[in-house]
């Protein structure tokens, strides 16, 4: 059995029906593991959560661009751990053909806030991104460049409560957009629960229960850390040293 064999499976729930369950103002927790420990979550969770689809869809296609700085202030931001620290990026919802502009900023309680809008390309010389960088990115446009690229396959779980939801990213890539390095990151499932406040989860309990530990992953970070060797790891390397660890574990 595959994994969209066992997503069939699943009550679904629309795009439209997604709208209202958001969660712009969240806390995130995020796990790394593998694709049979994912396997088994997915049979466990199929009595508490339903499954996103689009167009037929339940395991759909993203791609993402982030940008930084020239002395790359964001990543290092991240890496220091400081309050206010931001993310920008273009996503790409590849199977409902959506574009948007993100600014991402992380507060010193641990809650992130994600502010987007919707676009048809990355110029960052229009008007109206112009403005909406303006009032929440904490950068000036021209000091921004592309900085790495990555795609993945996402499954979109939710709650049959309808507070909260998990994303589940595998087949990851990375090609980083200043060195031209390329990275396959196939063995590893990125897991993210995305919820307002500390309500009950289901699945904390079913990732107990697999042995499974929360686990910081920056997609923008981890991929820039794996493919320019020229930015310091420093804080970074307990979390480079267990992801080639759980890599190494189904290969």
């Amino acid at each position: 059995m595959n994994i969209n064999d066992i997503l069939a499976r699943y009550d679904s729930i629309s795009l439209d029906e997604m709208s209202g369950i958001r969660l712009m103002n969240r806390i995130d927790t995020k796990f790394v593991t593998t694709m049979p420990v994912l396997m088994q979550l997915l049979g466990m969770a199929q009595e508490e959560y339903m499954a996103q689809e689009i167009n037929g869809e339940r395991n759909m296609r993203y791609s993402t661009t982030y940008y930084d700085t020239t002395d790359y202030d964001m990543y290092y931001m991240h890496q220091y751990g400081h309050a206010g620290r931001q993310k920008m990026r273009f996503r790409t919802y590849v199977s409902s053909n959506l574009q948007f502009m993100e600014v991402k900023t992380k507060n010193n309680h641990g809650r992130t806030k994600k502010k987007r809008m919707k676009v048809t390309d990355m110029d960052l010389a229009d008007k109206e991104k112009l403005d909406f960088l303006a009032q929440h990115l904490g950068y000036r446009a021209d000091s921004l460049m592309p900085a790495i690229h990555n795609c993945f396959d996402r499954i979109t779980l939710v709650n049959k409560a309808r507070t909260e939801r998990l994303t589940i990213d595998t087949n990851l890539q990375f090609h980083n957009l200043v060195t031209d390095v390329e990275r396959q990151m196939s063995p590893l499932v990125i897991v993210e629960l995305k919820r307002d406040g500390l309500c009950y989860s289901p699945v904390l309990e079913m990732l107990r229960a697999l042995r499974v530990f929360p686990h910081g992953f920056s997609k923008y970070c981890m991929g820039s850390a794996l493919t320019n060797d020229r930015l310091r790891v420093n804080r970074f390397k307990p979390k480079l040293i267990d992801i080639r660890k759980i890599a190494q574990s189904v290969q």
